[in-house]
């Protein structure tokens, strides 16, 4: 027989799915959601209600958009330089880019990186994609904005091999990034440095 009620129960065994949230955290949130006002609750579950519904991938540079939105604003935006795309991982590295304001061209999300390990290879990324755009916005310009990680460092070399033929310019983000650190951790200063004085790759 349980001693949490069973309402409680499955709201902390949801919690715990979360990446980072043990046992003891889960059952933290949840009680604190149990203690605090109902309307914050509501709002926290109509939010979650809404999520799946109300955000979609854009079409082009697979970015995380508005459902109402054909593409992300920042490719439709037409003060963007489309001929330079970086190239991330995932979606939030280009929250991470963007606090940085120094740049002013499109992104390409990846979808993840290179990782065998975790049954992830180029197959499962949007590198197809990635030489349509290169050649339908006639781009000059990739910046490999992979972590400074084993896995982005895999990706960058396999996607520099990828574009060769392409005979465009591809460059990776200067020294500045701590190996190990996710773009979405980095602070803003390191991070536009490494922005400002990225390098042509093979140099």
């Amino acid at each position: 027989m349980s001693v949490v009620p069973k309402a409680l129960e499955e709201l902390i065994e949801a919690l715990g799915q979360l990446p980072g949230v043990g046992p003891r955290s889960a059952e933290r949130y949840a009680y604190f959601l149990l203690k605090t006002s109902r309307s914050k609750s509501d709002r926290l579950a109509q939010a979650l209600l809404k999520l799946h519904d109300g955000v979609k991938k854009c079409p082009v540079t697979y970015a995380l958009i508005d459902a109402k939105d054909e593409v992300s604003p920042l490719y439709d935006d037409n003060s963007r330089d489309k001929t330079t795309v970086a190239l991330v991982a995932d979606p939030f590295d280009i929250i991470a880019l963007e606090k940085t304001s120094l740049f002013r061209g499109t992104y390409h999300v990846l979808g993840g990186l290179i990782s065998p390990i975790d049954g992830i290879g180029p197959e499962q990324l949007h590198i197809p994609e990635l030489k349509k755009r290169v050649k339908k916005d006639k781009v000059q310009e990739i910046i490999l904005a992979t972590n400074a990680s084993v896995e982005g460092e895999t990706t960058a070399m396999y996607i520099q091999q990828e574009l060769a033929a392409l005979k465009i310019k591809v460059t990776r983000l200067a020294q500045g990034l701590p190996i190990g650190v996710d773009l979405e951790y980095a602070d803003q200063i390191t991070l536009g440095r490494a922005l400002e004085r990225r390098q042509n790759v093979g140099e």
